[in-house]
Order: C-alpha cells, then structure tokens, then sequence
C-alpha cells in the first residue's frame, strides 16, 4: 500500500485551498445578493406597474400603507389572505410572493396626481433596524410619466 509524501500532501492542500479561495467569496457575494431580489424585483415591479397606471389614467394611483403592517423580523412570513387586496395593490396588480409563500420584506406606495415612492422595508437579522429600498416616479403636465433611474437604498444587510 502507498502512502502519500509530504510534498504530495502539501500540494494536495494547496491545491484545496486555491479552490476553497475563488469558491467561499463567490458563494458569499451569490448569498447576500439573494436576499436583494425580493425587494429589488418587488420595487421595479411596482414602479412599472404605477407609470402605466398614470399613464392610462392621468395620475397616480392613491397612497397604500406598510403591507404587512410589520415586516417580518429576522424571518419569513406568510401573510394572512387578503392582505394584498387593498384598492391600491390591485390597482398596480402586486403582490410580492404568491398567497400563502412567506417572504422577508413589506412594501409601502405613497401616491399623489404627479408622483409617487414606493418602499420597501425588511429586517433580515432581526434586530429591529430595518433596511429600506425605495423607488420614485413622476409625471410632469403634458409628458408621460417616469420612473426615475437608480433605487435608493439604506442599511441593505440589516
């Protein structure tokens, strides 16, 4: 039976630790991206979703509150049902996960005849500070309405 030398042994580490080395930050950067997406797709959704309504309709649609009313802390939920069905979500036809899915953050929509900001507001680590993203979106007398580029984003890993 053969037994392994002690350079053979330490290229085989070397080796590992090359590859544990390009492998971990590439897994770790995939990981807190994730947990970007439902707010970051739940917020593009909204703001496309609230320049079309303006735009068929000639003004925003109306102000909708932190739904759920509390975001989750440190966890997901699911919502109760109905929670989604307020004249303001179905207006914008948004719901961020499928009834009964659970999810991390709550979205808000402040809407006025000329514009409006939608949030959206999660507690990943369950520490009671609560990162938010926002967009925003505005429509000048006798142009279409916009969305305006970038998000704006505060304490992202909380």
């Amino acid at each position: 039976m053969r037994r392994f030398t002690p350079v053979e042994l330490a290229i085989g580490v070397a080796l590992l630790g090359s590859v544990a080395a390009v492998a971990v930050p590439a897994f770790v950067r995939d990981l807190h991206a994730s947990r970007f997406v439902e707010p970051t797709r739940g917020l593009a959704e909204i703001g496309a979703a609230a320049v079309d309504f303006a735009e068929a309709n000639g003004r925003f649609p109306d102000s909708a509150p932190l739904t759920p009313a509390s975001p989750p802390r440190g966890h997901k939920e699911a919502d109760a049902p109905g929670a989604w069905d307020g004249p303001t979500w179905t207006a914008l036809g948004f719901r961020p996960v499928p009834e009964g899915v659970p999810h991390a953050y709550a979205f808000s929509f402040e809407g006025s005849s000329t514009a409006f900001v939608a949030q959206a507001r999660g507690d990943l680590d369950g520490d009671g500070i609560l990162s938010t993203f926002e967009v925003r979106g505005y429509a000048r007398p006798g142009e279409k309405p916009v969305l305006m580029p970038g998000m704006y984003v505060e304490s992202e890993l909380e």
